[in-house]
């Protein structure tokens, strides 16, 4: 398939992945300054994978309770919209983001994994540079390769001719994949988060969390996500074909202002939370 064939499909709506009824339902009341814990805790309740992703994830050590969340009522109580807004995404895309993506080299639950240790390494960031929307990086930072969903099999087709450029030009992955298929998995992500309706600097984010544009600075957020990812990355969570090549950004270290000493915290929590994400084995 061409590049312009390619962009002619994803240009279509219905071409991309939609997010899950209850799942929306359940966003919308979050982003109502009206709405109560009773018609957010009703909403939920009518998904019940939803409700058990939910509790899972309320009850790691991750959110740190002292006592047991037993209810969507409780964890609404305890968190807050904001927080349940995150743990909504989280377990609405899981069924979408946990398989195996052939095209980025990833086996089942790579992704998964990957992309639920960036969100949580995000949140970490986020607090320890006093970003105002700690929980935006979470989501942000969840749904940054939501685009790889879409492009994976495109990807697939035209792997080995991606990883020969990124040998012979010495470009990152995401380069060699908008220059040979005429669009990136970020630039994907961004408009599946359009479609959801996400928050304009949510989409900037997930659209340009590699950095490549050597002429764009960065947004905060963008800049923690960057970080987040290349961290990840790093330590060799859901490498896949598009770590290849892919550098920390100094722009974005500085502006986050980030030492050493903090990023070697930040890593030793990457840590932490890999142990997390096995005891929930979810």
């Amino acid at each position: 398939m061409s590049p312009i064939d390619l962009k002619a499909l994803i240009d279509k709506t219905e071409a991309l992945p939609a997010l899950p009824g209850v799942a929306a339902q359940a966003l919308a009341i979050c982003n109502n300054p009206r709405a109560t814990n009773v018609e957010l805790a009703g909403v939920i309740s009518m998904d019940q994978s939803l409700v058990a992703g939910i509790l899972r994830l309320a009850n790691s050590a991750y959110y740190g309770f002292s006592r047991k969340v037993s209810t969507v009522h409780d964890a609404i109580v305890l968190l807050g919209f904001h927080n349940i807004r995150s743990l909504v995404l989280a377990s609405s895309v899981k069924s979408q983001i946990d398989k195996p993506l052939q095209g980025y080299s990833l086996a089942k639950g790579e992704m998964w994994k990957h992309s639920l240790i960036c969100a949580m390494t995000a949140r970490d960031i986020a607090k320890r540079v006093k970003f105002p929307a700690p929980e935006e990086a979470f989501v942000a930072g969840l749904l940054h390769d939501i685009g790889k969903v879409v492009l994976n099999i495109h990807v697939g087709n035209l792997y080995q001719e991606i990883l020969d450029k990124i040998t012979t030009e010495k470009i990152p992955f995401t380069v060699a994949e908008d220059e040979i298929l005429g669009i990136s998995h970020a630039e994907i992500g961004a408009r599946v988060g359009e479609k959801w309706n996400l928050p304009k600097d949510l989409v900037d984010a997930i659209g340009n969390h590699h950095l490549t544009d050597e002429k764009l600075t960065p947004q905060m957020l963008t800049a923690i996500i960057h970080v987040a990812d290349a961290i990840c990355l790093m330590l060799g969570i859901g490498l896949g074909g598009d770590g290849l090549m892919y550098p920390l950004d100094e722009k974005a270290v500085k502006m986050l202002g980030l030492d050493d000493k903090t990023i070697e915290e930040i890593l030793l929590g990457v840590t932490d939370y890999l142990q997390e994400h096995e005891k929930l084995n979810w």
